[in-house]
């Protein structure tokens, strides 16, 4: 493969990144913290795509592949190892655990409000009976 056969093959796939992604031009220009202008001008073929442009995406959106990107390897976006996921799998689940805690001490408190407020209404009715 030649050079310029790679670097139009990294242009297509920053292309289809931006595609499957759904973003506008604009969208991902400023995500990149880059000129809309000198991101159109690479994709009309009027300039390089630039060490910049490729940087700066693969640092605005972390769950693209360089690998892929660069050279064509893999998948479009990472995956992430079955330990990141069961952590964020148990802070989630610390986050429910948390809410039911909560809500039940909340429900605790309701009902111990109706308790009292039972009570009230019952000594209300004897007062009622005797008048």
């Amino acid at each position: 493969m030649n050079e310029k056969d790679s670097k139009s093959d990294v242009l297509n796939r920053f292309i289809e990144f931006r595609e499957q992604s759904g973003m506008s031009w604009n969208a991902l220009s400023s995500r990149i913290g880059m000129r809309q202008t000198t991101i159109s001008n690479q994709i009309l073929g009027q300039r390089a795509l630039s060490l910049d442009t490729v940087l700066n995406t693969l640092m605005a959106y972390g769950e693209l592949s360089a690998e892929w990107l660069l050279r064509g390897k893999g998948e479009m976006f990472l995956t992430t190892t079955n330990d990141e996921e069961e952590a964020k799998n148990d802070a989630r689940l610390d986050a429910l655990v948390d809410t039911i805690a909560l809500l039940q001490e909340t429900i605790k408190m309701k009902n111990a409000t109706i308790d009292a407020l039972q009570a009230e209404l019952s000594q209300y009715k004897r007062k009622a009976k005797k008048a």
